[in-house]
Formats: structure tokens, sequence, C-alpha cells
């Protein structure tokens, strides 16, 4: 059975076409990735490739949207959770999924429409971002962390979008070479970062809404924010005050053309 969208109409009349011929990827799928990809599904897109190596263990089951204590049990792969909550919404979505690191099957990622990227480590970012900036691919990058502070603790997050030709993750002070020259001097391990269920629910949901204005502008006058920022403590979510100068800023780390383009584009 297909999804009813009447109630998607205000969208526009371009909505299902998309939701058709859209690809989506999404590369990991424990926290943010996992209510992504749910998402997707239930606005109705027909195409999304998933990719995680991993296997759920005990520590997924309080943030992985469609995990059981069976699937750590039997140490099932991320990507058949995740296939099976896309399908329990909707049989007739297509989910391909790559149960390896994305950088062993980058060919099958060179054709999406956009990339969410759902990982723990700033260079896993990078190599994301430069990979989408090669192929000219939107990418929404979410991340939030806990940080301890006098009185307790801090959650904060944020929803950065990437795009050609605009502002990218440098740019948003996102990825500092300092901050990647000290997490590869730790063989570039992200740590055990703490996370929850609420937060990475938050920014997914505000990176599918950046996605949703990207693709289907319904309000004239409404723009994709590049970078959004995410207060826990206060359950806010709002545009960085870096904003307005981003948008005039013009990207000094892409810039070389022949760093740019899919070379084998026929």
């Amino acid at each position: 059975m297909t999804n009813n969208v009447s109630r998607q109409s205000f969208l526009g009349s371009m909505a299902e076409e998309e939701f058709t011929e859209q690809k989506i990827g999404i590369i990991g799928l424990c926290g943010g990735g996992s209510h992504i990809a749910q998402q997707l599904a239930h606005i109705g897109f027909r195409n999304i490739l998933i990719c995680d190596y991993d296997v759920v263990d005990e520590t997924n089951l309080t943030r992985m949207v469609g995990s059981r204590p069976s699937d750590a049990d039997n140490a099932e792969l991320k990507t058949t959770v995740v296939q099976r909550t896309i399908k329990d919404i909707n049989q007739e979505i297509f989910v391909e999924t790559v149960n390896s690191k994305w950088q062993e099957q980058a060919e099958k990622f060179r054709g999406c429409s956009v990339i969410f990227g759902c990982v723990d480590s700033l260079s896993a970012r990078d190599e994301l971002e430069r990979f989408c900036r090669r192929f000219l691919i939107p990418y929404i990058d979410i991340g939030m962390d806990v940080h301890s502070m006098a009185n307790g603790f801090s959650i904060s997050g944020q929803v950065a979008l990437s795009l050609p030709e605009q502002p990218c993750l440098r740019c948003m002070g996102i990825l500092r070479d300092e901050e990647l020259a000290k997490e590869h001097a730790r063989y570039g391990a992200a740590g055990g970062r703490p996370q929850v269920v609420w937060p990475n629910g938050v920014l997914a949901s505000t990176a599918i809404g950046q996605f949703m204005t990207l693709i289907l502008p319904w309000n004239q006058d409404q723009e994709p924010e590049l970078l959004m920022e995410y207060d826990g403590n206060r359950h806010s979510i709002r545009e960085s005050s870096r904003s307005p100068y981003l948008k005039k800023m013009t990207c000094s780390h892409y810039c070389n053309v022949g760093q740019l383009g899919d070379p084998f584009y026929q």
C-alpha cells in the first residue's frame, strides 16, 4: 500500500515527482541517521542508499530508531535494522545497503541527489564533504555533543548545509585544521561520545526540513539556512549568529575548478 500524501499537498504539485526521482544517501545509521531514514520513508521518498559497517550493540538501543534488544543479541547489521524500519513504513521504497565504509563503495554515492552525514569524527566529516564537493552533491551534516560544566552538563549540536559554490564546513568553523591534527594524532578515533535520542531527533528533523526547503520551496521567501545551532539545555534551535557573515562569504577552500565536477560524467 502506498502512502496517502494528501496532507502534504502544500509541498506543491512537483512533490511526488521529487520523491520518486531523488536518490538520498545516508552515512551513519545509529543516532541521527536512523531518524533521517524513518522520516524520509514517511514523507514518501522512494530511493534511499544507507551505509554503516557496524552492528547493533546494547548501547545503541537507547538512540537507534527501530532497534530491538534481539538486534543487539544477534549483532544485527545496522543497515539491516534501518532497512527493516523503512520497509515497515513502505514496502515499495527501494533501499540499497552498503555494509562497509562508504569509501570502499564510493561509486554508489556519486549519483546521490544529497548525502546526509551522521558521523562521529571530524576526519569523517572532512572526507565526506570533500567527496560531495568533488561530485557537486549537497551535503547535510548533523552533529551533537555533551559537555561537562561546573553545574552539570550541556547538550549542543548543529545542522550544516554544505552546497557547491557556498561556504563549506571550514568556513563555518566546524572543521579546523588544528582540531583535525589533534584527532589524527589519536589515530582518528572519535571516542565514546555521549548520545541521546531526543537531540538526535531534533537535529535529524531540522536536517530533513533543510533538505525539503532546498528541493521544494513551498514558501517563495524561504531559503534553507546554511548553519543551524541547537541548544539542548534550552530546547531551542535557531539560525547561527554567523549566518549573516556566511551569506556574504566566498568559500576559498574549494575554489579550484579542476577539483570540482565528476571526471567520469558522460
